[in-house]
């Protein structure tokens, strides 16, 4: 899996491109937990609940079923954001959705059921340049740790934020057409 930093990558990439009048920051800061929030199924762990497994760590959490029930959330939010209910059901959810995506680019664990229930099938990507990070805390503050965030750097952040400022500007240059 990508660190939890990594993870937030896609919606903060997402505010880049679309600007901080269409994304208020606690509209954000929810993108952002939505993105890691799948990774809490790593107290299953400690539960004695099988890694592999579909209630377990890379289960449920991890799947395109739990990020659109999740995006109800968003839903409800909406107004607060001043957005009409889909807009914010989307955002949670594919800020969510993100997280089991990304999962997919790793190089190591067990593959992604993005599909269960109704597929039992689990997913890596064709390309899997992210290097996996350590679980244990104490494990992070390591050279490995060092090298998976600079990994991720390269992997994840300077593409999406070229990316996002790439839309960013597109946007501005039309507008000022």
């Amino acid at each position: 899996m990508p660190t939890i930093f990594s993870h937030i990558a896609v919606p903060i990439a997402a505010a880049v491109a679309l600007g901080s009048k269409r994304i208020p920051p606690s509209m954000l800061a929810a993108g952002m937990v939505a993105a890691i929030l799948p990774d809490f199924d790593g107290i299953a762990f400690k539960l004695g609940i099988h890694y592999g497994g579909i209630w377990g760590h890379r289960g449920f959490t991890h799947t395109l079923g739990f990020a659109l029930l999740a995006g109800l959330i968003g839903a409800w939010l909406a107004r607060h954001w001043k957005l009409a209910p889909w807009q914010g059901y989307a955002w949670i959810a594919l800020c969510m959705f993100s997280h089991p995506l990304l999962d997919t680019l790793t190089n190591g664990g067990v593959a992604i059921p993005l599909y269960w229930p109704f597929s039992e099938q689990r997913f890596f990507s064709p390309w899997r340049p992210v290097e996996v990070s350590p679980v244990a805390f104490s494990r992070f503050f390591t050279q490995r740790g060092a090298d998976v965030l600079l990994n991720e750097v390269q992997t994840i952040w300077l593409p999406l934020m070229a990316a996002a400022l790439a839309i960013f500007a597109l946007r501005h240059s039309r507008k000022n057409q």
